[in-house]
């Protein structure tokens, strides 16, 4: 399970664009949060015209809306909306699971194996926030591996309307505990090149999620 707070690319500017996505995703920007272009253009310093084209893009990706009279805000995806968007993740990225599964290689077995270590002993210490970063390595790694373009561009857009559903569940003391035996498994298939075990597994996992977060919002 993905979750917020991506660490910066600071080997390249960021786009108007990606800082304001990032700040979304990382809940700086909250839902309904308004968005006055003067006073993003000031804290950015961009025009008013770089801002109208980011808000744009990030309303056709999901994440800000425009309302009549009163200008962009933040959307809030409603916990329908984030289930749905978490199983067509799940759909997705079970076809990059068996991408990697076919196209894997020796270095790379090593490095999900790796990863997987990484995870177990982070749940035995009790660090989340490394098994939450590392969990983040992971599905990156495997959308990577896969080389699937469009279906990494889908996953991003679709990670980020859903991100507020999925930071709460990830603050729950027994979530990676949950989910770490679900990694490993998908780790476990892929590295067996087996794309139908890779496939169904990321499948299960994402519909952990889905069901996880139903529970959670009724808790």
């Amino acid at each position: 399970m993905a979750v917020p707070t991506p660490a910066p690319d600071t080997t390249q500017e960021l786009s108007l664009t990606d800082r304001l996505r990032q700040d979304i995703i990382a809940g700086n920007l909250v839902p309904h949060q308004r968005l006055i272009e003067a006073d993003v253009a000031a804290e950015h310093g961009a025009s008013r015209g770089d801002v109208r084209l980011a808000l744009n893009e990030l309303i056709t990706e999901g994440l800000v809306e425009r309302i009549p009279n009163r200008g962009a805000r933040v959307r809030k995806v409603s916990l329908d909306e984030a289930i749905e968007i978490t199983e067509v993740r799940g759909a997705v990225e079970s076809l990059c699971a068996r991408k990697a599964a076919e196209k894997l290689t020796e270095e790379q077995a090593d490095e999900l194996r790796n990863i997987g270590t990484a995870m177990q002993v982070a749940v035995e210490r009790g660090a989340r926030d490394e098994y939450s970063s590392l969990n983040r390595k992971l599905h990156s790694r495997i959308i990577e591996i896969a080389d699937q373009h469009t279906a990494a561009q889908t996953i991003s857009r679709l990670r980020g309307q859903a991100i507020r559903y999925h930071f709460q569940l990830s603050t729950q003391p027994d979530r990676p505990q949950i989910s770490l035996p679900q990694h490993l498994a998908i780790i476990e298939a892929i590295c067996q090149r087996d794309p139908d075990a890779a496939a169904a597994a990321m499948h299960e996992h994402l519909h952990s999620v889905a069901v996880a977060i139903e529970h959670a919002a009724h808790a």
